[in-house]
């Protein structure tokens, strides 16, 4: 894979395997092999400067992996990640607020924290003047910084999280679930502080969420993760339209309608299997209405489909009327 001349973010043939394996001395008793957990097989994605990419899929499928492998928490087992900037500007905005917010510090010292880690030569002064103006930027008081994270509701310490990812004046950031601890009425709140920061700053966003509602509104490309690998990759627009993977209509067939709330859905059968021993071939094919021989003992590659939307599938690679 080449990186492109506008790209900021390449991920090529990534891996991610977990051992889980029972203690040695059960293994050795009980005569039990070693066990690996492959959370992400093979993944591949390229993000442009300026671009939202959304991860969506069910829990588990190796989403919120990804995205401790792109901001160094974990390291690979296999594949590479090639970012294109300075990775001291790129920065994580986690799923809790609560969780990621240490309770024993005031919000100001928070937000100041990756101004003093990265740039330690910065006057006391100028460090208080920055976390007003983040403050002011997330909706907040500069007064609010003197309180502590348990004074505020949950999408307020989220504004916090994200004031303390902008401290570092990045230019990418890997956002975890952001919006899914929140009310819904919250989440649009947060979402659209997030679009315009996006706008105003020139920000880039990897995405991860499981509510497609929430990544049509944010993302313009979409790559749908099942079981560690993605399935299909489109623009937002196309992959709500045309979506060319069983696995995401059935995702898509999720999506209450208040136009047609009464229209036919197929429900997806059967439970996501275990990423210690997944299926032969197509992973999804004890789960596909539309898996063939083929599909049960080979493995689909991602490939050009239609206008180089990209997708997974044989029954869409041999043009099964069911995916047109």
């Amino acid at each position: 894979m080449t990186l492109r001349p506008n790209a900021i973010l390449e991920v090529d043939a990534l891996e991610r395997r977990f051992d889980v394996s029972a203690p040695w001395l059960n293994r050795l008793i009980e005569r039990k092999p070693r066990k690996t957990l492959r959370a992400v097989d093979g993944v591949d994605f390229i993000i442009q400067r300026g671009q939202t990419l959304a991860l969506v899929g069910e829990s588990g499928c190796g989403k919120s992996t990804i995205a401790k492998l792109v901001t160094g928490l974990h390291p690979p087992s296999g594949g590479s990640i090639r970012f294109h900037g300075d990775r001291d500007r790129l920065q994580m905005i986690f799923q809790d607020p609560f969780a990621s917010l240490n309770p024993r510090w005031r919000v100001a010292r928070i937000i100041a924290e990756p101004l003093r880690t990265l740039k330690p030569d910065t006057p006391e002064a100028e460090v208080s003047a920055r976390v007003d103006e983040l403050l002011r930027t997330v909706g907040l008081a500069p007064a609010d910084g003197l309180k502590f994270p348990h004074e505020f509701s949950g999408g307020q310490r989220q504004r916090i999280s994200i004031a303390r990812a902008l401290a570092g004046e990045p230019e990418f950031l890997v956002c975890d679930e952001p919006t899914s601890a929140l009310d819904v009425s919250v989440q649009a709140q947060v979402l659209n502080l997030m679009k315009r920061l996006q706008t105003e700053m020139d920000l880039t966003y990897l995405f991860i969420s499981h509510d497609l509602s929430v990544v049509r509104h944010m993302a313009d490309v979409i790559a749908v993760m099942y079981l560690g690998r993605i399935v299909e990759i489109q623009p937002t627009a196309d992959l709500f339209s045309n979506p060319l993977h069983p696995y995401t209509r059935l995702l898509l067939d999720t999506i209450p309608d208040l136009e047609a709330p009464k229209r036919d859905r197929s429900p997806m059968g059967g439970e996501v299997p275990s990423p210690v021993s997944p299926p032969s071939g197509c992973s999804f094919h004890p789960r596909c209405p539309l898996a063939f021989d083929r599909c049960k003992s080979e493995r689909p590659q991602r490939r050009a489909h239609v206008h180089n939307r990209r997708v997974a599938c044989f029954a869409a690679e041999e043009g099964s009327p069911d995916v047109q």
